[in-house]
């Protein structure tokens, strides 16, 4: 015997499947924020860096769009960031004091809280993947050195040779550097790249990727591959990604701070990052932060001359910048 609905209520039903709005989707990006200007950068240079943010951009959206999680639109994304010799992550990292590079990184998915870190990489080409197997294939979240590169080779990552790291430019700015230790002891700070995405589903998930700081020693580990520092995410309260003088940040557990303050203090995620980025300017740290909550609502706060940065939503809003 078939059952009837009656035309009112089918018109019911219709009008809320019509009525229900597509689902949204964001991501930010940043490369790095410090001191720079569009004097000390040609035409040709600022073209070469928006070029790599647009396609990180794209990678991202791609993967929203066709409704993939935002765990994997946050690591395709920051792999392309990692893969380009422009910034300090990846192929473009800087050197230690030894003349060597060693690579942190760290993923937190808000919806479970899970989160997976790796620090001192100095032979595998994405650390970024690599934090994500520690999340999702261990029983821990945060792998440092040797022990990292073991667990890697077990899940099937390759190993690639520290050489295939350097670039060019690295190595003079290493020498600088040296040179201004041995006259003053200045020790420069280098951003790293990051990414949080909102997927379709409504979840958040947050990453970073660092080569640390020029000239870094004694095993220096920034905050990048540190939850809660330069990493953090929950569905509840927002993604953030962070990059600057990774001391400070470590100091003022920045990134869950800012959390906090969308939780508890009710600010709106925006609010949230300037008032961390003016916590750090009283401490006389550098640097900037992305933010973005289930909302799609993005924050992009720095307080350098520059930062690297993009953002793109599926209502096809999407912007690209570096200075301020």
């Amino acid at each position: 015997m078939k059952t009837l609905i009656p035309f009112s209520l089918f018109l019911l039903f219709t009008s809320i499947i019509v009525a229900q709005p597509n689902p949204k989707y964001a991501l930010v990006i940043h490369g790095g924020a410090g001191v720079m200007s569009e004097k000390s950068m040609t035409p040709e240079m600022q073209k070469e860096y928006l070029f790599v943010l647009n396609h990180a951009l794209e990678v991202g959206d791609s993967v929203l769009s066709h409704g993939g999680s935002c765990m994997d639109a946050v690591v395709g994304t920051i792999m392309v960031m990692e893969d380009s010799p422009l910034f300090n992550a990846g192929k473009g990292a800087v050197l230690t004091h030894d003349g060597t590079v060693e690579l942190d990184a760290s993923v937190m998915n808000g919806k479970t809280l899970e989160a997976g870190a790796v620090a001192g990489i100095t032979d595998i080409k994405n650390p970024i993947a690599l934090a994500r197997t520690v999340m999702e294939k261990s029983e821990h979240v945060f792998l440092v050195g040797k022990g990292a590169s073991q667990f890697a080779v077990e899940q099937g990552f390759k190993l690639v040779p520290n050489s295939y790291f350097y670039t060019d430019k690295r190595y003079p700015q290493l020498q600088e550097l040296l040179k201004k230790e041995r006259d003053s002891g200045i020790n420069d700070k280098h951003g790293t790249v990051g990414c949080v995405a909102l997927d379709k589903s409504g979840n958040i998930a947050a990453g970073t990727s660092t080569g640390g700081m020029t000239n870094k020693r004694y095993g220096r580990i920034g905050d990048a591959p540190i939850i809660g520092a330069g990493t953090y995410a929950n569905n509840a309260t927002g993604g953030f990604s962070c990059t600057g003088h990774g001391e400070y940040y470590i100091r003022l557990g920045f990134s869950r701070d800012i959390s906090a303050l969308v939780e508890y203090r009710q600010l709106g995620v925006q609010k949230a990052c300037q008032a961390e980025i003016e916590k750090l300017t009283r401490l006389g740290g550098t640097g900037g932060v992305i933010g973005l909550d289930k909302k799609g609502n993005i924050s992009m706060e720095f307080n350098t001359s520059g930062m690297f940065r993009g953002f793109i939503k599926s209502n096809g809003e999407k912007q690209v910048a570096i200075f301020k």
